[in-house]
């Protein structure tokens, strides 16, 4: 019997779960759940890290109640960092990515590297958010921050450093930076040199499920718990959901759903090829050096945005709610993109969606209904483009999708995906992203010999759910009609 401890956080909560292995099958066991809520101070939004870091020890006292572990795994969201000044002290809290800080900077970085250049050694979709861009706004606009600052640590290196005082870079996680050369897996000294970062200010990158630390004897003895040893898991979380991804087969497309959609697949090699410079698509490191070649689509916070909006306004639709006044509205009425920049900020989506349809000329969603209705076809209408965008990328077809994550609660969504992209459509496991966390910290260890068995156990263990296309003309006209409104 194997017990390890994964801390999986994203965007609004965060939970401790143990991962028990009884040699043939892994249960998770949740002891410890809490929410992830950002701090707007003057302007700037940040995380509230030193919160997150209380949560953290209380998922250990809890975890030891409930029979201990013999190690620890962390995995967050991307790109956002913190920065120590020497004596290990934060200078700031990590500032949240979508702080209006990064607005505009893909463009601004051009004055110092061509995207064509950038993108042939990193390989990275652009997001302004990335932690380049969010680097290159602090250069232009608060270079005192980075004066100050020793090293920067991404967010889940920086809770580990908070544990065992070890200061180290997980593989995944620095490739969503877009400062890491996927010819060399190390830190690319041209970009550095370009946008004048100092290479001191960074860590050495560990390879994925490297063994970086132990508890500290600080915590240990706060604590009351003994030494348990730090994994630097697949520390992005959607690396860790790939991990888990329930396929025994080498060529799967996937979609980790939840907050974002990140629709791929995963390959030996990274992909840079006009076609997916053209489709803007990302390769992200993964377990033993793997690729994950894919896009990153603005996912269900369109639908947890516009409800955190309805609330505002006093009505509180449960997501069933929401779910049933969608269905009960005409289909293929209007559309949005759900990656256009003006619904990536906080604040009242619902009446951006309205502001969009009027823009292209649309018809122009009234209700609640009508609004998420429009949400949910154009999402599963953007997976089928950037399912096609995938497969010309990769010369491959795919007859099946694996969705992963919290989004496979959501039926509709699912549903639909299998009817725009024509094809099959399995559900789960939800919690894709812990048990890739456990499966690492488990292979690191020996108690599973790789990532093949870990996929074979994980499989075994889930009540996969199928979804298949069924009528599918409506859609083929609806995804004619919805590219000519996103490519206008």
């Amino acid at each position: 019997m194997k017990k390890v401890l994964a801390f999986d956080f994203g965007a609004s909560s965060g939970r401790a779960i143990l991962g028990i292995f009884d040699g043939e099958k892994i249960e998770l066991q949740e002891v410890h759940r809490f929410s992830n809520d950002p701090v707007k101070i003057n302007g700037t939004v940040y995380w509230d890290v030193q919160r997150l870091f209380f949560e953290i020890k209380q998922g250990i006292l809890k975890a030891k109640e409930a029979g201990g572990f013999d190690s620890i795994g962390i995995d967050t969201w991307g790109v956002d960092f913190g920065l120590l000044r020497k004596d290990g002290t934060l200078v700031e809290n990590p500032v949240h990515y979508r702080d209006a800080r990064n607005d505009g900077m893909v463009e601004k970085a051009t004055k110092y590297m061509s995207k064509e250049r950038m993108y042939d050694i990193t390989g990275i979709q652009f997001m302004d958010f990335n932690t380049i861009f969010q680097l290159l706004s602090l250069k232009e606009n608060r270079p005192y921050i980075l004066e100050e600052a020793d090293k920067l640590l991404f967010m889940p290196d920086l809770l580990n450093y908070m544990l065992s005082g070890v200061k180290s870079t997980e593989y995944s996680i620095a490739t969503t930076s877009q400062m890491v050369d996927l010819k060399t897996n190390d830190w690319s000294e041209e970009i550095l040199d370009t946008f004048g970062i100092n290479k001191n200010l960074l860590t050495d990158i560990a390879p994925t499920g490297a063994v970086i630390g132990q508890l500290s004897d600080e915590i240990c003895e706060e604590l009351g718990v003994p030494k348990a040893d730090i994994v630097s898991v697949a520390a992005h979380d959607t690396q860790s959901a790939i991990t888990a991804t329930p396929c025994e087969f080498d060529d799967f497309a996937f979609i980790s759903c939840g907050t974002w959609s990140l629709f791929g697949t995963e390959v030996k090699e990274p992909i840079i090829n006009e076609a997916s410079k053209k489709l803007n698509v990302t390769n992200e490191g993964g377990y033993d050096y793997t690729t994950a070649f894919l896009k990153n689509i603005c996912g269900l916070w369109l639908i947890q945005e516009s409800r955190r909006q309805w609330i505002r306004e006093g009505t509180e639709y449960s997501y069933a709610e929401l779910e049933k006044l969608a269905l009960e509205c005409e289909p293929f009425k209007c559309f949005i993109d759900p990656d256009a920049p003006e619904f990536a900020p906080m604040g009242n989506l619902p009446r951006r969606v309205k502001e969009y349809c009027e823009k292209t000329g649309q018809y122009v969603p009234q209700t609640v209904g009508e609004i998420i209705r429009c949400i949910y076809e154009s999402l599963a209408l953007k997976y089928r483009y950037t399912f096609d965008g995938i497969k010309e990328c990769t010369g491959k077809d795919y007859d099946r999708i694996h969705v992963m994550g919290g989004g496979t609660k959501d039926k509709l969504l699912l549903q639909m995906t299998a009817q725009s992209c024509n094809v099959k459509v399995f559900g789960g496991p939800i919690e894709a992203t812990a048990l890739g966390n456990v499966a690492i910290q488990l292979m690191s260890t020996g108690a599973i010999k790789d990532i093949k068995e870990a996929r074979k156990i994980i499989a075994k263990g889930e009540n996969l759910k199928l979804y298949e296309p069924v009528d599918n003309a409506d859609w083929e006209k609806a995804y004619e009609d919805f590219k000519n409104i996103i490519n206008k």
